[in-house]
């Protein structure tokens, strides 16, 4: 199945590339069409690749440690406080007068959360301190959110704050992939080699723990990873909200529901879906582009109300 998505996800990258007003601009000696691929067709493709593959692989990873399917990014609070430290870069005016201002302090934001979390797990109070401790950032967050909002000085810092929470990577440039890609690649290499555990988890912590799980550092070490996949992937695209959702329900039926073989499966899932919308926003006939974040969470939202009818029925099943 891998490679099949692999195929999907190459077909997707490539075109991308060429979806534009101007398709396939590129041609020999057109200096303009090679400017127009390199600075900003091959960054934004590029960040969708590398956004939706962390979003997905997020999800998978949240959704096999917490023995819940219906856990997606979010849910930790991470994204959320990124986005706070963002729209504090938007109300201080540092997004004006310095571009590589918004993606570091979504960066930071990120980093704040992950902290907290962290704490919260080397308490040792299981699962459900993490997922407390989600609930009271992502809670805290939007508050100051909703504040930052209600004091922005001029309609236009209210417009431009609300547009970037919605989600896109329209205009990313070089420097935002040079900046983001390295914690996504890092964040995705510490998790990627936790799939056994996640499998030995699916049995309940005690099980795993007789299995020779350390579940606090395993616990440790995948707060950290999905923090930086999110964290900078909130930094420079917003909150592009129900990949990590979606991703993992799409593929865990053909994985024997294993939660270790859902993950690369869900990070390709993942980035073949974001390339998909984010190539849908440029090809619908609007007036305006649609952000990225606006169409997923228009597919994701009645994906979700049918998880949670299917989870209903299981339950009442059993």
């Amino acid at each position: 199945m891998n490679r099949w998505l692999i195929l999907l996800v190459t077909g997707l990258y490539l075109l991308s590339l060429a979806v534009g007003p101007a398709w396939w601009p590129w041609r020999l000696g057109n200096e303009v069409g090679w400017a127009i691929v390199w600075e900003l067709r091959v960054p934004r493709a590029t960040l969708g690749l590398l956004i939706g593959g962390a979003l997905g692989l997020s999800g998978a990873v949240l959704q096999g440690w917490l023995r819940n399917p219906l856990a997606e990014p979010g849910v930790i609070g991470v994204s959320a406080c990124a986005g706070f430290a963002a729209v504090c870069a938007f109300y201080s005016g540092l997004a004006a007068a310095f571009a590589l201002a918004l993606p570091l302090a979504g960066i930071a934001g990120a980093g704040i959360a992950v902290a907290l979390l962290m704490s919260a797990v080397r308490s040792g109070t299981g699962t459900v301190s993490l997922l407390l401790m989600g609930v009271a950032i992502n809670a805290i967050a939007a508050a100051l959110i909703s504040l930052v909002l209600a004091l922005s000085p001029n309609p236009f810092a209210y417009q431009e704050i609300s547009l970037w929470l919605a989600g896109s990577i329209v205009d990313r440039d070089l420097r935002y992939l040079a900046i983001a890609a390295p914690f996504m690649i890092a964040g995705a290499a510490i998790v990627l080699g936790a799939g056994r555990w996640l499998d030995a988890l699916s049995l309940g912590e005690d099980t795993a723990r007789s299995l020779g799980v350390d579940t606090r550092s395993l616990g440790l070490r995948l707060t950290l990873g999905v923090g930086l996949m999110v964290g900078a992937a909130t930094s420079v695209a917003g909150v592009i909200g129900f990949v990590g959702l979606i991703a993992p329900h799409l593929v865990r039926a053909r994985v024997d529901f294993r939660p270790g073989a859902t993950l690369v499966p869900s990070m390709l899932v993942g980035a073949a879906l974001v390339l998909v919308a984010d190539i849908a926003v440029r090809l619908l006939p609007t007036a305006y582009e649609l952000q990225l974040g606006v169409v997923t969470s228009l597919v994701g939202a009645p994906f979700l109300v049918r998880a949670v009818r299917r989870a209903r029925a299981a339950w009442l099943a059993a």
